[in-house]
This record gives structure tokens, sequence and C-alpha cells, in this order.
């Protein structure tokens, strides 16, 4: 793993690696935000909004397919997001 040291008095620009797990647990307990923290924030966001909304659908019955459907991608896509992202950015593999 790759060590580095921030300018001082300023922000490092430098890219870590994002931990495929973690991605996966993050959006197991909130949908999309895995995404988010890939840096796909667009995807992300549409991912929780339409998890919000297949919630609200539950009452109309076609929510307790959706629901499922959306947190299951939503992990599935942090997970897949985050070994792209180390692929991208020449990481080795994690998870």
């Amino acid at each position: 793993m790759q060590q580095f040291q921030a300018p001082v008095g300023g922000y490092s620009t430098a890219v870590s690696p994002k931990n495929p797990a973690i991605s996966l647990l993050i959006s197991f307990i909130v949908p999309g935000v895995g995404t988010i923290i890939n840096g796909e924030t667009g995807k992300g966001i549409a991912i929780l909004v339409a998890y919000i909304v297949s919630l609200i659908l539950i009452i109309a019955l076609i929510g307790l397919i959706a629901a499922p459907a959306v947190w299951i991608f939503g992990m599935y896509d942090a997970y897949q997001g985050a070994k792209k992202f180390n692929l991208a950015h020449g990481f080795p593999p994690m998870g």
C-alpha cells in the first residue's frame, strides 16, 4: 500500500484505495451511500432515492419487490464500484 504525506499547510490530492467490503457494508446499512463514497455521487443518490420511493410504495405492494431489489443492487454496485475504482487508479485488488 502506498503512503503519502499531505503538503505542509495544505491538503493532499493523492487518491487512496477503496475497500469493496466497506463499501458493501455501508450500502447494506444505507443503500447508495457505498456508491457515493466510491465517488459516484449521482448514481448513489439515485439508488438512495429509488430505495426511499420503493419503501413508500410498500403501501401499494409494488415496494415489496422493489425495495429489496434496489437494496441488493445498491450493495452489489458499491462493491463492484470500489473494485473498479481501485483498478482504474492502479491499486492492488481487495476483496
